[in-house]
């Protein structure tokens, strides 16, 4: 079917000083900016699922590394937590990205589960939970010297 033999109502019409014309629409542009988050750490020194970010309460797929994340421009509050057989690590900052402007921000899940936050903040940060992975690491050490030694002293 050809532009002529399609209906009368797909037909352009001359614009007539009668007929009104609607109003036209303009999309309004909304201002970006731009989150470059950093997941430091990566599957063989932290964990082999990635956290879990949600940018002002939606799901955001990140893997670790840097992960340039558009997102309007405005007050942006960020939520990011790690997950192995419960929620740990979880940790939150809120700011503000200007439009056309790109914000750094650096997250760091904790070298345990138990009991720790996780890191954040626009620089780098370190991770929490060292003394304790070490103490419980320096304590299995123990029990295992003293297994190996005990049967050897009698």
């Amino acid at each position: 079917m050809s532009f002529e033999q399609q209906p009368s109502q797909f037909q352009p019409q001359a614009p007539s000083q009668y007929q009104p014309q609607a109003p036209q629409q303009f999309q309004q542009q909304v201002p970006m900016g731009m989150l470059h988050l950093t997941i430091q750490g990566s599957s063989m020194t932290s964990n082999l699922i990635p956290p879990t970010v949600r940018l002002n309460g939606y799901p955001v797929p990140v893997r670790y590394g840097r992960n340039d994340i558009p997102v309007f421009a405005g007050p942006l509050h960020i939520d990011i937590s790690s997950r192995w057989m419960m929620t740990y690590g979880k940790a939150a900052l809120d700011c503000t990205v200007q439009p056309n402007q790109a914000v750094p921000v650096f997250y760091a899940s904790p070298y345990h589960q138990f009991a720790s936050t996780g890191s954040i903040g626009h620089t780098k940060v370190k991770r929490k939970g060292l003394g304790v992975l070490l103490g419980v690491l320096g304590v299995i050490l123990a029990v295992a010297l003293l297994l190996v030694l005990i049967p050897a002293l009698s």
